[in-house]
C-alpha cells in the first residue's frame, strides 16, 4: 500500500512506497497502476528512463509543452539527489514557486510530478541512479527547459557539472507558459 503526501505546490505529490527488507536485501514497489488509479493519479506511463550521475551534476529544469506534456514519476535506486520542481502553470496560485526534496535509494519515496512543472535535480553522491516514468513519449519539438539558476533556487555549494544544453535554456522570466492549472 502506498501513502500519498501533499507538498506546498498543488498537484505535486510525495509517494511513500512499500519497502521490504530481509537477509537478502531490499525490495521496493514504486508503482502499482491499481493503487495509482484508486488515489486518482495518472498512471498511463509510456516511457521509462534512468540516468547515472556523478556528484554535483545538475540536470534540468526540463519539461515538454503540449501536446506532448506529461506527468512524471521520479525515484532513486542508489545514491541521493536534491530534486526540484518549479510550478510553471501561469494561473496557479503557486506559479513561479518551487519545491525541493532529497530522494535517495535508502528511502521508499518517489515524486509524482504532474504536467505544468519544470523538473530538475542535483546529484549529491557519485553514481546516483535516478529513474523516471513519463506519460508521453519524448517529442523533440515539444522538449523545453528553463535555466537552473533563473528562478531563485539555491543549489548549494560545489563545482557543478551541467550540460551545454541545460546552460542554454531560457531564463524563467523570459518564458511564456502554455500551462494552466
Amino acid at each position: 500500500m502506498i501513502k500519498l503526501l501533499n507538498t506546498t505546490l498543488s498537484g505535486l505529490k510525495i509517494i511513500e512506497t512499500n519497502h521490504f527488507c530481509d537477509e537478502r536485501g531490499v525490495f521496493h514497489k514504486y508503482f502499482s497502476k491499481d493503487e495509482f488509479n484508486n488515489l486518482g493519479l495518472e498512471s498511463d506511463f509510456k516511457e521509462a528512463y534512468y540516468s547515472i550521475n556523478q556528484k554535483n551534476v545538475i540536470r534540468g529544469m526540463h519539461f515538454q509543452i503540449p501536446p506532448a506534456n506529461h506527468t512524471k514519476l521520479v525515484y532513486v535506486t542508489s545514491g541521493r539527489i536534491l530534486d526540484v520542481c518549479l510550478d510553471i502553470r501561469r494561473d496557479s496560485s503557486s506559479y513561479g514557486k518551487y519545491f525541493s526534496i532529497e530522494l535517495s535509494g535508502d528511502k521508499a519515496q518517489c515524486l509524482y510530478i504532474p504536467s505544468g512543472f519544470a523538473h530538475g535535480f542535483k546529484s549529491l553522491e557519485n553514481n546516483t541512479c535516478v529513474h523516471y516514468l513519463q506519460t508521453t513519449c519524448y517529442n523533440a519539438s515539444c522538449d523545453m527547459g528553463l535555466r537552473y539558476d533563473s528562478f531563485g533556487f539555491e543549489w548549494g555549494e560545489g563545482e557543478f557539472i551541467i550540460s551545454a544544453r541545460d546552460k542554454e535554456h531560457m531564463c524563467f522570466d523570459d518564458f511564456v507558459s502554455p500551462f494552466r492549472s
